[in-house]
């Protein structure tokens, strides 16, 4: 034999948990190791089997990495037909005064039930309500992290209120603690400037009306912001610049509000996505919800 031939590194085939043993060429799941590896015999074979089944689980740990905590408020304007220039809903659900039937509030896509119905959050509390501006508080807790929501139900006659609200919170400013008891047990969460997101979800009242002394920022970080109404961009975008706060979600055109489109980004927020992709979920709950086009929805939504 040639000296060269001696010498030559001769490779076996090791079965991995998707192949096959074999010899020629490498098939799909096989790894080549020298012959001193298979002696090393055991041991090598499976230091490499356990590297290649723990892959699969370093990636789904990879996948999980999104946001551990955090705390979202959402502010919600009842709708109104007395009140507001909308165009009128049926009158059981266009009572601003009546939380539970509110088509933005009660109905199965107002944020209360869509949330209480949702299976990745749970409703946790009903605290009272800071006063009586506010129909009704709740607090939901997302089932898989720990990522609570304080929701307030405002009055239709108090939208301007909701609105002026909501921006200051997006500065910053109003810090809120939510309190209520779970048993023996005393909670707590920081809401309202001191909320990671904070959400307006209603009528767009500022076709209406406009808002004096806009609040400034006074948080070092800046808020999150979404705003679920018609034409939000146009209206609430300077407004949120204003206060030093970063939009994430805003609208374009007329739109139906429905919490199902919050439900749907806060699972995009929660694994920490880009806000592109939160426009995505927003337009692809959206499309589902009125059969349109996922194309034509998403061009309600822009990442602000």
């Amino acid at each position: 034999m040639h000296a060269a031939g001696r010498h030559r590194k001769r490779f076996e085939w090791i079965f991995l948990p998707d192949g096959i043993s074999h010899k020629g060429r490498t098939p799909p799941g096989l790894m080549a190791v020298p012959p001193a590896a298979c002696w090393m015999g055991r041991p090598m074979f499976f230091v490499v089997l356990m590297l290649m089944l723990l892959r699969p689980a370093v990636a789904q740990v990879e996948a999980k990495q999104g946001r551990d905590s955090g705390t979202v408020h959402v502010f919600v304007a009842l709708c109104d037909n007395a009140s507001q220039g909308i165009a009128p809903v049926p009158a059981k659900i266009g009572n601003g005064n009546d939380a539970a039937n509110n088509l933005y509030w009660g109905c199965s896509e107002g944020l209360k039930t869509c949330f209480r119905n949702s299976r990745a959050w749970k409703l946790i509390a009903s605290p009272e309500p800071p006063g009586k501006y506010i129909l009704e508080r709740c607090v939901f807790e997302d089932k898989r992290h720990a990522v609570r929501l304080v929701a307030d139900a405002y009055r239709g006659t108090e939208i301007k209120r909701a609105i002026r609200d909501f921006l200051e919170a997006a500065a910053g400013a109003q810090h809120q603690v939510v309190a209520w008891t779970d048993g023996p047990r005393s909670m707590e969460i920081k809401a309202g400037g001191a909320a990671d997101l904070v959400v307006y979800i209603g009528h767009n009242g500022l076709i209406e009306f406009d808002l004096e002394n806009l609040p400034k920022q006074r948080a070092a970080e800046p808020r999150e912001a979404i705003v679920l109404c018609c034409k939000s961009q146009d209206y609430f975008r300077k407004h949120l610049q204003h206060a030093g706060s970063r939009p994430l979600l805003l609208t374009t055109q007329l739109m139906y509000p429905g919490s199902f489109v919050l439900e749907a980004c806060l699972e995009g927020w929660i694994a920490d996505e880009p806000t592109a992709s939160l426009a995505d979920r927003a337009a692809g709950a959206y499309a589902r919800n009125q059969r349109i086009s996922v194309g034509s929805a998403r061009r309600i939504f822009t990442g602000g």
